[in-house]
């Protein structure tokens, strides 16, 4: 076996630690502290995300909405439409839609698993999942359910954390490892992953600031 073939087989191994029961549960926990933990955090990367989906405008299926956090962001040219596999988590986006007055820009919130999305084939201009694609039990199915709900030509957008190849938050993450899969996402999983899909092309890949800890990736989706 060829040292990517094994890398391959080690990522599917440590996504397989996570169920969707430990997912919602983890979630369930992270609910009331959620924002207070993890606004600075992902706040480049949400920004940079949004920024790409709201040039592009239309209908945009936000995967793992969380609390909804980027929906203030998003522009008068998008309707969003929010899932997120935790109930608690979304009644909190929902408390936030309510409150900074964003019904005209959410079309719908629902319980929903990313890797069995209950959307038609080519739903959706854009499909944009924040930190979501390495907190999911299956990221290929995820990833294969975007690019299904996505029309041809449209785009996906992905912001995560991947596996370090070097330096010393390669040691960090191997010693988290076991901890983060508790936590509910899998600080092991490598980029590589992602980017084989024979639909998507790759057209953006850059760093997310201020440590580059983040990776954000645009795709487009073949006609």
């Amino acid at each position: 076996m060829s040292d990517k073939s094994s890398e391959a087989v080690v990522g599917r191994r440590r996504s397989e630690g996570l169920t969707v029961s430990m997912v919602r549960s983890a979630y369930s926990r992270w609910a009331p502290i959620y924002d207070a933990v993890f606004w600075g955090p992902t706040l480049w990367g949400r920004e940079m995300a949004v920024a790409r989906v709201n040039a592009i405008g239309g209908e945009v299926l936000e995967v793992g909405v969380g609390t909804g956090m980027a929906l203030p962001c998003y522009g008068p040219s998008v309707e969003v439409t929010g899932i997120d596999i935790s109930p608690e988590m979304l009644v909190k986006t929902a408390e936030r839609v309510e409150r900074e007055r964003l019904r005209a820009r959410v079309t719908g919130l629902t319980v929903m698993d990313a890797g069995n999305l209950a959307f038609a084939d080519a739903s959706f201009d854009v499909a944009v999942a924040m930190y979501v694609i390495t907190a999911v039990p299956d990221p290929d199915a995820a990833l294969a359910e975007m690019s299904r709900v996505v029309r041809p030509g449209g785009t996906i957008i992905i912001v995560s954390h991947f596996r370090s190849e070097r330096g010393g938050w390669k040691i960090v993450e191997h010693l988290a490892e076991p901890f983060t899969t508790k936590l509910g996402w899998d600080a092991g999983m490598p980029v590589d992953r992602v980017l084989n899909r024979p639909e998507l092309t790759l057209v953006e890949r850059c760093p997310v600031p201020p440590l580059d800890l983040y990776t954000l990736l645009r795709f487009e989706k073949r006609a």
